[in-house]
């Protein structure tokens, strides 16, 4: 079969057909430039987020070790301010110290860390510092408390120690103290250049563990 001559409206639909491919080429070009620009902006917008969380990161670091720091300070100025004398007055033997304690028992899945214990015979005094002590700081120590005693009931099933807990705080909220002393724990609190321990109520008595 012979082919057919092109005739003038063949050669026109050919050209039309072209324009039309060479007009959606473009258009394809024009998207795929357009895809290739807003990738490159959500990468720049990535990579500023990226920065700033890492600022982030170094800010809180750096405000968490001036916190520790400043919990160092805080008990110096507890031992400074003769807090062992104070709890001796109280009737306490108590005339040494052991700053950071750290305790761990993996099979009963308990740890922690104890600011400051005072020790000797048989009393032992625990106490929490924070910079700002809230009533929700209180009542972890008294969980605290609860998983040094049996940590030591693991580890010293015959130890004769009696374990008591104590707070501190440069700065005391809201009702901390009305409740620290209502679960039997003792309260010590920034005056003047030194500490105090907090006057107790006439029906206290500290909770031993």
């Amino acid at each position: 079969m012979s082919a057919q001559p092109l005739t003038f409206e063949g050669v026109l639909e050919m050209f039309q057909e072209v324009k039309a491919m060479i007009q959606e080429t473009s258009e394809q070009m024009k998207n795929t430039e357009r895809m290739i620009h807003e990738n490159a902006e959500q990468m720049k917008e990535t990579d500023r987020i990226v920065q700033e969380t890492a600022k982030q990161i170094e800010k809180t670091n750096q405000n968490v070790g001036a916190l520790g720091s400043r919990i160092g300070d805080i008990v110096e100025n507890m031992l400074g301010g003769r807090i062992i004398d104070k709890f001796q007055a109280l009737g306490y033997d108590v005339d040494d110290y052991t700053r950071r304690h750290y305790f761990q028992n993996k099979k009963l899945g308990i740890a922690g860390q104890i600011d400051l214990m005072l020790h000797d015979g048989d009393v032992a005094i625990l106490i929490e510092v924070k910079t700002t002590l809230e009533t929700a700081d209180v009542r972890k120590h008294l969980e605290r408390m609860e998983k040094y005693r049996r940590y030591i009931n693991v580890r010293e099933p015959s130890s004769p120690i009696l374990y008591i807990g104590a707070v501190a705080g440069a700065v005391v909220e809201g009702d901390a103290v009305n409740f620290a002393h209502a679960n039997g724990l003792y309260t010590i609190v920034q005056s003047g250049e030194g500490v105090e321990i907090v006057p107790t109520p006439e029906n206290f008595r500290a909770k031993e563990w």
